[in-house]
């Protein structure tokens, strides 16, 4: 009885010292994000001279200025922006890394490792490296100034998500291929109806990803968009810090708190999914 009473108050202890801990790491990685819509309510005085999370007085006027920008180009233009890029690119990169992924799963072709290989290689290939020759071609070719080059590139599949998408394929098995063979489907049915509903979450993770790095480019849309009306949220951000003359703090905290928002509503509402994409990834060679 006394060792049983033992090692309850052990176990409580443990999952106290454990919740205590959790909490404590949670604080310190949420601790920016609340410092940062904590200063969208500040004047940029009390922002340098106050470090507490809680404002003396509340400035809801720092969002309005924000919104308003230089009333010309408002923010609701580089919203519009950066949900056009996002979800065009999105969509691309989403569908064409699903068929890509087919293809090096389930159909064998001459070069099939060969291929898949240099398509895995490309993960390991910084963007810098690549970036001087697309801007050139792009450049040959009239696009800069547009969304195209952004978005016409993420259409030819993205090596990460491709690279989840199959190891989610070889999870499904190939009798059901077999099956609809036999009842007459050709090899594009049998992605349409058989693979494409079965890797529902490897589609949704990619998609939260994807969402994710377009919302959030920056080096992008600064190489190819030069006019303030093609600007999206990242570029806009930029142009409020001017060194010449002084800087609206406030308001730049109050913008970068809404461009949180898109990203925080997908990620609570899909997390479940992004847990089992990249669990199940793998799980099958």
């Amino acid at each position: 009885m006394a060792n049983l009473e033992s090692m309850r108050t052990k176990r409580i202890r443990n999952d106290i010292i454990f919740h205590v801990f959790v909490i404590l790491l949670g604080y310190v990685m949420l601790y920016p994000i609340l410092w940062m819509v904590a200063n969208s309510f500040k004047t940029t005085q009390e922002i340098f001279g106050n470090a507490s999370l809680i404002p003396k007085e509340i400035h809801l006027d720092n969002y309005s200025r924000g919104w308003a920008f230089n009333k010309s180009t408002t923010f609701t233009t580089f919203f519009k922006n950066s949900f056009f890029y996002t979800i065009l690119s999105t969509i691309g990169a989403v569908l064409s890394s699903a068929i890509v992924a087919y293809g090096f799963a389930r159909i064998k072709f001459r070069g099939h490792n060969f291929w898949y290989a240099c398509m895995f290689l490309t993960l390991m290939l910084p963007y810098q490296v690549v970036m001087i020759p697309q801007f050139i071609l792009f450049k040959n070719i009239g696009w800069i100034n547009t969304f195209l080059p952004l978005i016409v590139p993420q259409f030819t599949g993205q090596a990460f998500f491709i690279f989840l998408t199959v190891q989610f394929i070889r999870g499904i098995p190939k009798e059901l291929d077999e099956s609809a063979m036999i009842d007459g489907c050709n090899k594009f049915s049998i992605f349409t109806r058989i693979i494409f509903p079965n890797i529902t979450p490897a589609l949704i993770t990619s998609t939260i990803f994807s969402f994710y790095w377009r919302w959030d480019d920056f080096l992008g849309p600064l190489l190819y968009l030069n006019k303030p009306k093609n600007f999206t949220v990242s570029l806009a951000l930029r142009m409020f810090s001017d060194p010449q003359t002084s800087t609206d703090w406030g308001a730049i905290f109050a913008m970068g708190t809404l461009s949180l928002v898109p990203v925080i509503a997908i990620f609570l509402v899909f997390q479940k999914y992004i847990v089992q994409g990249l669990v199940t990834t793998g799980m099958k060679d």
